[in-house]
């Protein structure tokens, strides 16, 4: 059991390392070209492995939640953000509202990100 848990906090902690990644890599040029790659790996998952599995999904979201089941924790949302902003809340937001945020956040670093990775480098050439 004191594995599982362990599991499940590096899941956590993975899972807010990569979104403050996504959120904030591209204030920082030494980190925009990871940023970059990490944006895409993201949108890769939600949308490619998506088709297969459901729009939005998340590899890491699947597994946490495999190890959550084993630690008898029932009803899980399909989102690791609505899982964490209801924990954090005490609320149970609309999973609508809690997707078109994080859609629109991500929509915002990703154009961001392109915008200093590849637009910018062009002007600078």
């Amino acid at each position: 059991m004191t594995g599982l848990k362990l599991l499940d906090v590096f899941y956590t902690l993975l899972h807010l390392l990569i979104i403050g990644f996504n959120l904030t890599g591209w204030v920082w040029q030494a980190t925009r070209r990871l940023h970059l790659y990490s944006v895409l790996a993201t949108a890769g998952s939600w949308l490619l492995l998506g088709i297969w599995y459901g729009i939005g999904y998340c590899p890491i979201t699947d597994w946490q939640w495999q190890v959550k089941a084993k630690l008898g924790e029932r009803d899980l949302p399909n989102s690791f953000i609505k899982y964490q902003v209801d924990k954090l809340t005490g609320a149970d937001v609309d999973a609508a509202v809690i997707d078109t945020t994080t859609a629109v956040s991500f929509a915002a670093v990703a154009l961001i990100s392109f915008y200093l990775n590849i637009v910018r480098w062009r002007k600078r050439r």
